[in-house]
């Protein structure tokens, strides 16, 4: 080709178009554990490399290929998939940390790392500090000389706070502290953050990557000495993802920047909707135009995601009630699948957290997080007003 694809079509071709000799148009499901060599010298020389054709725990010919569309979607040179995004982020800091070391993380943050840092990483002998998402100055009186990580999520699970991705980058970078993202939220579609200074990004590829609630996987994305150290330790941890569950990631994929668009569109025409019914409190969801941080949504976002979370005025019995009014929208864990989901945080994704850690990460008892499908917005809209007339 006379240009170099976008990472939308190379998303379609595995990376690239290739030669058209008797190719299959569909990549193949290399279901193997393990991979004959033709003689012991070739299965040492593989197992040296830690070559995709050795043993899957290492690598597989399907995994490699998923890992290259990542790669290219998010512009960085290398990237790895795991078993679940929490498997993709656990490995990858405990890839980075050992006793006596210190880790700063960002406040809000998905409950399950909030526990992660919280209770396991000290009882490994690591030391944690915290900061507010919307402070981005506020990260280096958090940082000690014995940072080494810095931790981020953006947009924020489940109240749609922003990072100012860039600003926190190079404060981390004049201090030599590799920072690591939660990307989940934005998708390689609305934000790169790897271009914008950050040195690791993670996703649960279950959500918007995969796509169709049919898979458990995670990703990671960055420089190749870094994805090289963080496969040392999944290969001995042995979190790998399954080669079936990486066929159907590189599916999804291929569909992400039209699924994407959708959410985008469909999510932005629900909260608008929502922030002008009397029964709601407030909506958070960053391309609105009343979002305190909407300008730095516009400056690092191409869309604000499938995502957006609202307070139910009544509590937490309203939003129940309105929960299970819902017809089309499906009470479910998950999100950046292509039907719309709901949960209720304070019962589902941060209910490991004290009600006082809650209050802290702005997570009421009213709040109620809508992952945007990618239905009729008409029909979206006409469910969530039927389910507010019950409150």
């Amino acid at each position: 080709m006379k240009r170099k694809p976008t990472p939308a079509t190379r998303a379609i071709h595995g990376g690239g178009p290739t030669h058209r000799v008797n190719q299959p148009v569909v990549p193949p499901l290399h279901l193997s554990s393990t991979f004959e060599a033709r003689d012991i010298d070739e299965q040492v020389a593989l197992e040296e490399a830690k070559a995709d054709t050795f043993y899957t725990r290492y690598g597989n010919p399907t995994l490699s290929l998923a890992e290259t569309v990542v790669a290219d979607l998010e512009g960085a040179e290398a990237a790895a998939v795991f078993g679940s995004g929490m498997t993709a982020i656990t490995t990858t800091l405990l890839a980075h940390l050992k006793a006596g070391d210190h880790a700063v993380f960002q406040r809000e943050i998905y409950g399950g790392v909030h526990r992660f840092a919280r209770e396991i990483l000290p009882s490994y002998g690591v030391s944690v500090g915290w900061f507010d998402a919307v402070d981005a100055a506020g990260v280096e009186s958090a940082l000690q000389e014995n940072t080494r990580v810095l931790y981020l999520e953006s947009p924020t699970n489940p109240t749609l706070k922003l990072v100012d991705i860039e600003r926190v980058a190079r404060i981390a970078r004049a201090r030599g502290i590799p920072t690591l993202i939660d990307s989940t939220f934005a998708s390689p579609f609305n934000t790169r953050p790897h271009e914008l200074g950050i040195d690791g990004v993670l996703h649960s590829a279950t959500k918007y990557l995969g796509g169709h609630s049919d898979l458990l996987a995670g990703a990671l994305a960055g420089s190749r000495p870094l994805v090289s150290r963080v496969k040392s330790y999944l290969r001995v941890l042995g979190g790998i993802l399954d080669p079936h569950a990486a066929y159907l990631l590189i599916r999804g994929m291929k569909t992400l920047e039209l699924r994407v668009t959708r959410h985008n569109e469909n999510a932005l025409e629900a909260a608008r909707f929502l922030e002008g019914h009397p029964k709601v409190r407030a909506v958070h969801y960053p391309m609105l135009e009343s979002h305190p941080q909407h300008e730095l949504a516009r400056r690092q976002m191409k869309g604000g995601g499938g995502v957006l979370s609202f307070e139910v005025a009544g509590g937490l019995g309203e939003a129940k009630k309105f929960a299970n009014a819902l017809e089309l929208v499906r009470v479910a864990p998950s999100l950046g699948s292509v039907e719309s989901l709901l949960s209720i945080p304070c019962l589902t994704s941060h209910a490991m957290l004290s009600p006082e850690e809650r209050r802290r990460a702005g997570i009421g008892d009213g709040l109620v997080r809508l992952a945007i499908g990618v239905e009729s917005p008409e029909d979206l809209v006409s469910d969530i007003s039927g389910a507010l007339e019950e409150i």
